[in-house]
C-alpha cells in the first residue's frame, strides 16, 4: 500500500479540507500570503452554496486562482489534483475508461459504498486492487475492502469530479450488462462448435432489443463515443464474446468486451432504431439514425450515425460512422488547406462547368472536403444535386439521391436522371466505371460543374486511371479542371505538445529534402494530457496536393505514356506533393514527421 510522503505524514491531517490545502499552497509559494484570506473565503462560500457534497479541490478550482509560481498556471482541477498527488506522495491517475474493465472492478464493492467514500476501483492486477481516491486521509474503508476482495489495496489519487462521474457510469453500466446477460437465459460457456454459434442467433428468443438494460447500454455507448471524439463505433462478434471498438483520430481502440447475447441485443436495438430489417442477418444492410448529444459543452447537438451491418463467422458485425453536422460549416483553412491551395480550390469550384476530382483512400477526408465545398456553393440561386452510395450525411441545402443497385439505379443512371433536373452543380459519389465517367463528362460538356471522387494514390495518376477506364483523351482534356489528392494526419495536442529538439538530416531529407525546405530548428513531440486522452494527439488535419489543369498539362494527356511527366508538369503548374505539404505541417508544429511518413509515399 502506498503511504503519503513523510513530510506530509509527520503532520498528517484527519481529512483533506480547505484549511489543510491552503496551508500547503502557501507553504509551496503557489498562493501569496496576502491573497490566502480572500481566496479561502471565496472557496468556503462555494462549498457552502454547493448542491450536495463538493470536494474542497473542486471549490478551489472554481475560484480561478493563478499560481504565484512561474509559469503562473491557472489552478484548474487537473493542475490541483496533480499537485496534491505529489504533495501526499501518491501516484496521480487520469482515469481512462478505455483501459478499465468496469464489470470486473464493479464486483469489488457496491455503487453506494463507492459513493459513500468517494472511491473508485480501477484495476485488478495479481494480488492487488488499485483504488482511486480524492481524499488520501479518509482510509477507514481499506481494511474492509482488502478482507472482502482478498487483495492488497494500492491507492492512487484522481480528479474528484472524474471519480464521481465514473462511479455513476461504471456501476450503472456493469449492472445493465449483468442483468441483460441474466435475462437472456443463455449459457455462454465456451462454444467450440461452429454450428452451435450459428444456431445461437436462431435459438435466442429471450433477448429483447427493447429491454431497459439494453437501452441503457446503447445510450451509454453513444454518449461515450461522442465524449471520446470517436468517428466510428465497431460492434464485433467473436467466438466467446463481443468486442466494442472506437476509431479515434484514425486509430482503433478497444473499449470493452460484452457477453455475446448482449451484443446480439445491442445490434438488434440499433438496427431497430435505424429502420433496418432486424430479422435479416445473412446479408449486409445499411441504415441511419439521428440522435443528440446529452453531455458536455455540446449537449443537445444533433449527430447523425450511418449504420452498416455485415454477416461474419460469429454473427452480425455492425459499424456506426459518426457524422458531425458542424463539420460542413468549417472553412477550408480549418480543414488544413494552406492559403495558396485554398485560393486555387476556390477559383476551381467557382468555374461554371468542368470536372473536379478528389482522390485518396477510404477515410482520407474526401467526403468532408466535398460537403464543405458544396455547402459553400449551395446558395439560394443554385441547384446542387448529388448521387451517392450511400448518402453520407443528409444535408438540407442539397438534393441527394441514393444509388440503388437492386433496382438498376447506378451512378450513371443517377447522373442521367439529374441532368433532367436543371442542376447547376452535380456531385457524383464515386467514378467507378466507364459509364459513370462518360455521364460525368457529358454533364460537364453541357455546362454543369461536376465534383466526384476517385480512388488513386495521388492526383496526377487520376488521369491514367480515367484513360485506363476508356475515357477518350480529347474528352478528358476538354472537361477536366482540377484534381486534388488528400490524406489525414493526426495533429499534436496544443495543450501538451513539447519541443523535441532537431530532426536528423536523414529523416528531414526523406520528407522535405527534394524541395530543399529549410529544416525546422525545433520540432514537437506528443506528450499526453487529459485534453487528448493521454495520446498526445487531438484531432486530424488534411494535407493536400492540388493539380490545376493547364494547357501544357492538357497536351500531356494526349500523348502521355509516362506518369512521371504528368507529375513534373503538375509541380511546374504549382502543385505541392503530399509529402511536401506534410513537411510544411511539421515546420508549423502541427504534426510530427512520423505521422507524415506514415500517411504519404514518395513518387
Amino acid at each position: 500500500m502506498h503511504a503519503p510522503a513523510a513530510a506530509a505524514k509527520s503532520a498528517r491531517p484527519k481529512a483533506l479540507d480547505l484549511q489543510t490545502i491552503f496551508s500547503w499552497l502557501l507553504a509551496d509559494g503557489i498562493v501569496e500570503k496576502s491573497t490566502v484570506k480572500p481566496h479561502f473565503a471565496q472557496a468556503q462560500g462555494i462549498l457552502k452554496n454547493a448542491v450536495g457534497a463538493m470536494h474542497p479541490l473542486t471549490a478551489i478550482a472554481q475560484c480561478k486562482i493563478v499560481s504565484a509560481r512561474p509559469p503562473h498556471k491557472l489552478l484548474t482541477l487537473d493542475v490541483l489534483s496533480e499537485w496534491c498527488a505529489a504533495k501526499v506522495g501518491l501516484p496521480l491517475l487520469r482515469i481512462d475508461p478505455l483501459k478499465i474493465d468496469f464489470t470486473k472492478v464493479a464486483d469489488v464493492m457496491s455503487a453506494s459504498y463507492a459513493a459513500r467514500f468517494n472511491i473508485l476501483p480501477v484495476e485488478l492486477k495479481g494480488d492487488a486492487l488499485v483504488v482511486a481516491t480524492a481524499d488520501p486521509f479518509h482510509t477507514e474503508w481499506q481494511d474492509e475492502i482488502a478482507r472482502i476482495s482478498r487483495k492488497r489495496i494500492e491507492l492512487v489519487l484522481a480528479n474528484p469530479l472524474d471519480i464521481a462521474q465514473y462511479i455513476s457510469q461504471f456501476f450503472s453500466l456493469a449492472k445493465s450488462i449483468r442483468d441483460a446477460n441474466k435475462s437472456s437465459g443463455q449459457d455462454l460457456a465456451l462454444r467450440n462448435n461452429f454450428e452451435q454459434l450459428v444456431e445461437l442467433g436462431k435459438a435466442n428468443k429471450q433477448v429483447d432489443a427493447n429491454d431497459q438494460h439494453i437501452v441503457n447500454i446503447v445510450d451509454w455507448l453513444w454518449s461515450y463515443a461522442f465524449e471520446q471524439r470517436a468517428s466510428d463505433i465497431h460492434l464485433e462478434p467473436k467466438r466467446e464474446s463481443g468486442v466494442i471498438r472506437f476509431r479515434i483520430d484514425g486509430v482503433l481502440h478497444q473499449v470493452y468486451q460484452v457477453p455475446a447475447v448482449v451484443m446480439i441485443a445491442m445490434t438488434a436495438r440499433i438496427k431497430l432504431l435505424g429502420r433496418m430489417d432486424v430479422i435479416e442477418k445473412r446479408r449486409p444492410q445499411d441504415g441511419r439514425i439521428k440522435t443528440r448529444t446529452n453531455a458536455g459543452s455540446n449537449a443537445g447537438q444533433e449527430v447523425e450515425l450511418r449504420l452498416s451491418t455485415m454477416p461474419t463467422a460469429f454473427g452480425e458485425k455492425l459499424v456506426m460512422r459518426i457524422f458531425d453536422p458542424e463539420v460542413v460549416v468549417k472553412t477550408l483553412p480549418e480543414l488544413g488547406f494552406p492559403p495558396d491551395d485554398a485560393q486555387r480550390w476556390d477559383a476551381l469550384t467557382k468555374r461554371p462547368h468542368g470536372i473536379i476530382l478528389v482522390t485518396g483512400p477510404t477515410g482520407s477526408g474526401k467526403t468532408t472536403t466535398l460537403y464543405t465545398t458544396l455547402k459553400a456553393l449551395a446558395t439560394s440561386d443554385v441547384n446542387v444535386c448529388t448521387v451517392e452510395d450511400p448518402i453520407e450525411m443528409v444535408e438540407a441545402a442539397f438534393n441527394q439521391m441514393q444509388v440503388q443497385p437492386g433496382i438498376d439505379l447506378s451512378f450513371a443512371d443517377g447522373v442521367r436522371a439529374l441532368m433532367r433536373q436543371d442542376p447547376d452543380i452535380i456531385m457524383v459519389g464515386e467514378i467507378r466505371d466507364l459509364e459513370t465517367a462518360e455521364m460525368a463528362i457529358q454533364a460537364a460538356l453541357t455546362g454543369h460543374l461536376v465534383l466526384s471522387t476517385l480512388h488513386t494514390n495521388d492526383a496526377p495518376s487520376s488521369v491514367m486511371r480515367l484513360l485506363e477506364l476508356g475515357v477518350p483523351w480529347y474528352l478528358l482534356g476538354s472537361t477536366l479542371s482540377g484534381i486534388m489528392a488528400q490524406r489525414l494526419v493526426r495533429t499534436l495536442c496544443p495543450h501538451c505538445k513539447s519541443p523535441d529538439g532537431e530532426l536528423s538530416d536523414e529523416v528531414w531529407d526523406s520528407i522535405g529534402g527534394a524541395w530543399k525546405i529549410p529544416k525546422p530548428a525545433t520540432v514537437y513531440r506528443p506528450v499526453g494530457c487529459p485534453e487528448c486522452r493521454q495520446t498526445g494527439f487531438r484531432g486530424r488535419t488534411g494535407i493536400y496536393e492540388l493539380v490545376t489543369v493547364t494547357e501544357p498539362f492538357t497536351h500531356l494527356i494526349k500523348e502521355v505514356t509516362d506518369l512521371a511527366a504528368l507529375r513534373r508538369q503538375s509541380v511546374a503548374d504549382g502543385m505541392k506533393p503530399l509529402r511536401i505539404a506534410g513537411a510544411y505541417k511539421v515546420v508549423e508544429g502541427v504534426t510530427t514527421a512520423e505521422e507524415v511518413l506514415k500517411a504519404t509515399t514518395v513518387h
